[in-house]
């Protein structure tokens, strides 16, 4: 029978409906998930041999969920997608405030309404996506807001003393009743709230204001935490830990693949932009590896975390710098350039917490020199390795580029905002940078070779063989020494 057709709860029960818990419903739905090979959690990537099956495991044995991790480690979304594990509709008593149960009914509305009209007791249908509710813990939320609180306006609407349960106002987690409800930053709810937790987990009985009300919700619990709050802002009371079946672990991406996967699936990119600025792989790397350098930084704090957020905003970032240079100059397309990545320094310095020490530097400066550490990182994965002391009389593939330096007086200057043919010109008058892409990197597209070449340029300034020198309208390079002579 279609769901449209069942209206009443005779309907319901000549339809063969069973009643399950919430926990069992999402126990059935993920194990047929995993008998037919299906992705459970679409589209959270480097997870798959670690926090998922984790999650998996926790469903399986029924279990409220802690997930406990830094920031920007999609606590959020893990829960948000377990939705997708919920039967599509479930039938619920009309005009119930919990979502009663036709058949397992639980408020006293629900329970004299089906005591007064029987089977033609009015039922509707709740899809899965409204059966999600979520609540971000802070100081100021209240018994009242989660649990609920006596309501003296229907106390004297419907002419009832204190003394009836009829008069309670419930609060968000009964409203939530056989919904998926989510504590964000649990830590930061007050030791009272938590407590107040205690019997809704446990033993299924809620405490208004003197009534004890016998209301076995059926609701799967799940909260997220950050390690750092058991420090700097509060902590998760032990009884309530005690009651929380599975804490789960979760972390940053291992590796720049799955960095750059999560990134480019989360970035809003405008279609213009896309149209207009080429991205250079060599460039998503990098991107990535500026996050990876900010989560080993010295000067950031470590136990504040690095979100994922910031490689998500900064390679927005990055193409706008791109785009607003292409718009300033008339190119209709342009190629992303190495110089452009000090478009995204406002996209770090709000996504890192410094130490002391990182204070005193200075947020920009910190966020430039990641920018220098990771070229540093990644340059050898393309070319030769460069030591920042050699032998005197020692060869490097490096020397002819050096010697080039040495012969300008005047230093090398990328302005930020060349069109792209005066950009090109400007790299390819550095002739000796043509014969060691030959070399090493003899594949390259002529648009990539470009920034391979720019980026070799900054290499050779983290590794001390170059100098650079950021002014207000671009960047300059030179040889340290030779600027040094000539003035001699």
């Amino acid at each position: 029978m279609k769901i449209e057709n069942i209206k009443t709860l005779g309907d319901l029960k000549k339809s063969g409906y069973q009643s399950k818990s919430i926990k069992d419903e999402l126990r059935e739905n993920l194990i047929q998930k995993i008998k037919n090979k299906e992705t459970t959690f679409e589209g959270v990537h480097g997870y798959e041999n670690t926090v998922i099956p984790e999650l998996e495991r926790a469903i399986l044995s029924r279990h409220n969920i802690n997930l406990l991790g830094l920031r920007g480690q999609a606590k959020t979304r893990l829960a948000r997608l377990m939705l997708n594990l919920l039967d599509e509709y479930i039938p619920y008593v009309e005009g119930s405030e919990i979502n009663d149960d036709p058949l397992q009914p639980i408020s006293r509305f629900a329970v004299e309404l089906i005591k007064e009209k029987g089977d033609d007791t009015p039922i509707s249908w709740l899809h899965r996506d409204e059966r999600f509710a979520e609540k971000l813990a802070t100081p100021d939320v209240t018994v009242a807001d989660i649990i609920g609180d006596v309501d003296p306006i229907k106390a004297a609407n419907l002419k009832l003393s204190y003394a009836d349960d009829r008069v309670i106002h419930y609060g968000m987690i009964p409203r939530a009743n056989r919904c998926i409800f989510v504590i964000n930053e649990l830590p930061d709810l007050q030791a009272r709230i938590q407590v107040a937790l205690f019997n809704i987990l446990q033993e299924g009985d809620i405490q208004i204001r003197g009534f004890k009300l016998r209301l076995p919700l059926n609701i799967q619990f799940l909260f997220t935490a950050n390690p750092e709050d058991y420090t700097n802002r509060g902590s998760i009371v032990t009884p309530l830990k005690d009651r929380i079946g599975s804490q789960i672990l979760t972390h940053y991406p291992i590796d720049i693949e799955t960095a750059r996967l999560i990134t480019e699936q989360e970035a809003k990119l405008v279609e213009g932009q896309k149209q207009t600025v080429l991205i250079p792989d060599l460039a998503r790397d990098l991107l990535e590896q500026i996050v990876f350098e900010a989560r080993e930084n010295d000067f950031i704090d470590a136990k504040s975390g690095v979100s994922a957020r910031l490689s998500i905003t900064a390679l927005e970032n990055l193409l706008s710098t791109a785009e607003r240079r292409a718009l300033i100059s008339g190119d209709k397309i342009t190629m992303l350039r190495l110089s452009d990545f000090v478009g995204i320094i406002p996209s770090i310095t709000g996504k890192v917490e410094l130490v002391y020490e990182g204070e005193q530097e200075g947020a920009a400066v910190v966020a430039y020199n990641l920018i220098g550490e990771a070229v540093k990182s990644l340059f050898g994965e393309f070319f030769p390795k460069l030591e920042k002391l050699k032998k005197q009389e020692e060869e490097t593939p490096y020397d002819d580029i050096i010697s080039w330096f040495f012969n300008q007086k005047d230093g090398f200057e990328l302005l930020d905002d060349l069109r792209d043919k005066a950009y090109r010109d400007l790299i390819d008058s550095i002739t000796p940078l043509d014969d060691l892409l030959a070399e090493y990197q003899p594949n390259l597209s002529k648009p990539d070779s470009y920034f391979v070449k720019e980026f070799v340029l900054w290499a050779l300034v983290e590794f001390k063989q170059l100098s650079k020198q950021r002014f207000t309208e671009g960047i300059q390079f030179k040889d340290p020494y030779g600027s040094f002579i000539s003035g001699i």
